[in-house]
């Protein structure tokens, strides 16, 4: 077996799908459940991340995203190595805003 079908592979789906309706929201719904109950993690909105040990596995986890797709919008995967993954660069806006705080009780006295 060659050794490239066992290197460290991240999946990453990105998905631009419709929720104009009750019914595409529902499929929206319906097709993330799919994406976390096979192991994917949320790394931004509609952006959806899994570590798989190999690149058969990975593959395998491509059919089950296929088959879990809505009638419409677009949904793209893309495999980093480990390597690759490790390398990513975040950044984040300068302006941050502060956590909302909880709302104080309400008193009558």
């Amino acid at each position: 077996m060659e050794w490239s079908k066992w290197r460290i592979v991240w999946i990453t789906v990105l998905f631009d799908l419709p929720t104009d309706t009750a019914q595409k929201r529902r499929e929206y719904t319906e097709f993330r459940k799919a994406l976390l109950e096979d192991g994917f993690t949320m790394m931004q909105y509609s952006v959806y991340i899994r570590h798989c040990p190999s690149e058969e596995n990975a593959a395998v986890h491509d059919l089950r995203v296929k088959n879990a797709l809505p009638p419409e919008g677009e949904v793209r995967i893309i495999h980093f190595t480990d390597s690759q993954f490790g390398r990513m660069k975040v950044f984040h806006g300068k302006l941050r805003k502060d956590t909302e705080k909880a709302k104080g009780q309400l008193e009558l006295f």
